[in-house]
């Protein structure tokens, strides 16, 4: 399954439209505000968002909405990425309240390659909305991407596929089929075996 992009497929004025949708329940809510230790009442206490604020009940804090509506970009936009290089112009247009459902979709603005050839940098600006379609918060970002000749993140190659080393480090078989320690002159330990014509090194 396709994950991410390359810079090559990237369009500038291209609209891209993310899926699925994210709803966000009560538990998300509470606990995003405890783990983030933001302890303001109008996202957790909603005697006090019904009595004392001009919603009448409680919001869902900024950065969560943040947080989901960029986390699901990553699968069209950043999910090859090397790096994310900026994040600017976030703008909070309307509230998001518990039960509301999070949409995204992305325009691209700019691409650039690097002088080194194997990666480009694409920009693109992020708009959340709600169930009813109203935009909830705007952002752009900035990503360094690898394009299909990239050594290890190009096209059929990946990290996790590298011939001599595999997830922990552990060997893996190299692209005939023989594990490092599988050489023809030397053994498990350091010990000489028999070259493929069967013969023991001199």
């Amino acid at each position: 399954m396709a994950y991410g992009r390359y810079f090559e497929e990237f369009t500038v004025g291209e609209v891209i439209r993310h899926w699925p949708g994210r709803t966000i329940g009560e538990a998300d809510c509470t606990w995003f505000a405890l783990l983030t230790m933001n302890q303001h009442p109008v996202h957790s206490d909603a005697h006090y968002a019904e009595r004392y604020t001009q919603h009448k009940q409680r919001l869902v804090l900024g950065p969560l909405v943040f947080s989901i509506g960029i986390g699901m970009t990553v699968a069209d936009v950043s999910g090859k990425a090397i790096a994310n290089l900026e994040i600017e112009r976030i703008t909070h247009d309307r509230p998001t309240f518990i039960g509301d459902t999070l949409y995204s979709e992305s325009t691209v603005l700019a691409t650039r390659e690097s002088k080194r050839g194997d990666r480009g940098t694409v920009s693109v600006e992020t708009r959340v909305r709600n169930q009813r379609g109203e935009v909830v918060m705007t952002f752009r970002r900035t990503a360094l991407v690898p394009k299909r000749n990239h050594a290890t993140l190009g096209e059929g190659r990946l990290p996790s596929d590298s011939p001599t080393v595999g997830r922990g480090g552990a060997p893996t078989a190299n692209p005939e089929g023989r594990l490092p320690s599988d050489s023809p002159t030397v053994g498990r330990g350091g010990a000489p075996t028999a070259n493929p014509e069967g013969r023991l090194p001199a």
